[in-house]
């Protein structure tokens, strides 16, 4: 079943230490001023924080599912999802990884100390 946006909100929102906002239509979820995860203004695309040196991998394993950023991104650790290609324990990987590649390491540590034995996935 395919994520929605409000599924991908609900769920950033349970990460400790961040911000929520609206960019020009577009919902951005922030760690202090860093962007880590960011919604098209219709819901169908995530950007969320990947490290460079593996995204193009990332891309190439499912095109279909995932793509670069735009020529202007590029210097970004950043890369987009098609929400319709992905279940919820999918996206819920991608939100709680590209959070963990930002956040603080004691907070990520201690986020995992609190999911330890439910399977996730960070750092």
């Amino acid at each position: 079943m395919p994520v929605s946006m409000d599924e991908v909100c609900e769920f950033a929102r349970t990460l400790p230490g961040i911000n929520e906002g609206i960019v020009r239509g577009n919902t951005k979820f922030r760690i202090k001023r860093i962007v880590w995860l960011a919604l098209d203004k219709d819901g169908s695309t995530m950007g969320f924080a990947f490290p460079k040196y593996l995204r193009e991998a990332l891309v190439h394993s499912d095109p279909t599912k995932f793509s670069l950023p735009g020529k202007g991104d590029m210097r970004y650790h950043w890369v987009h999802v098609d929400l319709a290609a992905i279940d919820a324990d999918e996206m819920r990987e991608l939100v709680e990884d590209a959070w963990a590649f930002c956040a603080p390491e004691k907070a990520v540590d201690e986020y995992r100390r609190t999911v330890s034995g439910s399977g996730a996935s960070v750092r």
